[in-house]
Parts: C-alpha cells; structure tokens; sequence
C-alpha cells in the first residue's frame, strides 16, 4: 500500500460541526458524545481525518463484519456448505435487532443467515451462525490471519450479560474499522473472493440513520449505484453507542469511514439526538468528497 502521506485538513472542519451541534441541541453543563472518526481514500489509505482513532470503545454490531468474514471463508475453502439448513437452539433466541425472531421459518440457509445479518445486524442470525463457525475464538483466529487489528467480536448477542460474559459484544476502534472496511473494498481480506461477498452481503444494509443517511440513498435498496453514489456499511447501536462504517465511491473519489459515538445513557437524554444529528453532518461533509463538489 502506498504510504498514507500527511492528514489532509479535514479534520478541523468535522470537529466544528460537532461541536456546533453540541452546542445546539444540548443544554448547559450537559456532556456530549465522546467522538472517534477515521476517514481514508479506501484505494491507496491516505488519512483525510481521524480523531481519537486510536481508542478501544465499545462498538454494539459492528463487530459482525468479523463474522461475516469467517463465513465467507468457509464457503469459499468447502468447509461450510451455503446450503445447509441451521436451526436455532435454545440459548441462540435473543431479542432486538432482526427479522428471524419474527418469522414463521424454524430453520434457515448458511446464506440466508449471511444475508440477514448483512441487512438487518440479525441478532438470531448471527447467533446461529456464530456457533456454526466455531465461536469467537475461530472468528478471531482468521482476523488475526488476515492481519485485523483493533477489532474483536467478543461472542454471542445476549439479552443480559453476568459476570462469566464478555462485558460487550464488540470493540474496535476507528482506525481499525476503517482500515478493515478500506481493505475489504481492496479484495485484501482472505481473497478477494472472500472480500467481495462481505462486501454483497453489507451492502444489503438497511439502517442508514447515522453517517449513511446524507447521501439520500433508499435503504431498503441500494447495492446499486445511485446518481452516481455506490456506499455500503455497516452500523451498531446499543445504549449509549452509534458506530457506522463503510466505504462510499463517487465521482469525487471511494472513501472508507468509520464514525464513533460514545457517550453516558444514564445522564441527558438529548445525547443520542447530538449523536445522530452529529453524525449527519459528518455524513454531509463526506457527501460532499464524494461528489467531488
């Protein structure tokens, strides 16, 4: 890869619109999120910005890429047949995010599965996939192989964590999701066999309510270029956390993100709403790269 060179002055101006937005729509003495970003032209991994991108945070679903990642691996190499029906068992049922848990089906394709985690972060789908897989140890076993760093899947989506459970589901940090993100646009991740179908099954994605949402895009149907625009991504959300990454191409050049909002649900209720209304604007800013305006 060629040698990412000095951060192109971004920065400053995502930095402002934070705090503008901050400003507006918290009151007095209110923390706001605490803020990561990592932005890189996802061809040659030159840093257009990053901010705090180097902290460990919790990061809710976005750890499934990893999953994803192991899945599209075993297809490729024949030890997962696509075809193969799985079946829920007991301790993979969890609420939340996903469509299986609302479906009449007792049982679905490895690809199926993929594919719903791809589109709606499956909580399910992603159970049942995971222990079909091996578990995290395997899931991390290939990141490691493939040379990921800074982003762990810790285990299975669980309704309430006790003391024996890993804390959360996922951690990352910007730089690490952006990095992934750019290289899996790369085809560098296992194979680009393997890269491409993350990829396919991530541009199924249908939350665009954070950094995705400026491009105008349908999010029910959008992996195919739009007026020029062709994203992909994926989100996480759990109390008190939004993370959005992906890469974005356009006439103004292919950028990889990832957008990072932490911040204490226990305290003002209008953080969520600065972390939404935050990320938009970054969101603006990058539309704006894209589209070479």
């Amino acid at each position: 890869m060629n040698d990412p060179g000095p951060p192109v002055r971004v920065d400053a101006l995502l930095g402002d619109l934070v705090g503008v937005v901050a400003e507006d729509v918290l009151g007095p003495g209110q923390c706001p999120p605490r803020w990561a970003w990592h932005l890189t032209d996802a061809g040659t991994g030159a840093v257009l910005a990053s901010a705090d991108a180097d902290r460990v945070q919790r990061t809710a679903s976005l750890g499934k890429i990893l999953l994803l990642v192991e899945v599209a691996r075993l297809l490729e190499n024949g030890s997962l047949d696509g075809s193969q029906q799985l079946v829920p068992r007991t301790e993979d049922l969890v609420a939340d995010s996903g469509l299986w848990r609302h479906l009449a089906t007792a049982s679905l394709e490895v690809r199926d599965c993929a594919a719903l985690v791809g589109a709606f972060s499956d909580n399910l789908a992603t159970n049942v996939l995971l222990h079909r897989v091996g578990g995290a140890r395997a899931v991390a076993a290939t990141a490691v192989d493939c040379g990921v760093e800074a982003v762990a899947l810790h285990g299975p989506v669980l309704d309430e964590r006790g003391p024996l459970d890993p804390p959360t589901l996922s951690t990352a940090t910007a730089a690490g999701l952006a990095t992934l993100v750019a290289r899996l646009h790369r085809g560098e991740v296992v194979s680009r066999a393997v890269s491409e179908q993350v990829v396919a099954w991530l541009s199924l994605n249908a939350d665009l309510s954070m950094v995705a949402g400026a491009f105008g895009l349908d999010p029910l149907c959008h992996d195919e270029p739009d007026r020029g625009v062709r994203l992909w991504n994926k989100t996480g959300t759990i109390a008190g956390v939004r993370g959005d990454a992906g890469v974005v191409t356009g006439p103004g050049g292919c950028f990889a993100y990832a957008v990072l909002a932490e911040w204490d649900d226990t305290g003002s209720p209008a953080a969520r709403e600065t972390a939404l209304t935050g990320m938009a604007r970054i969101g603006a800013v990058l539309r704006h790269l894209v589209e070479g305006a």
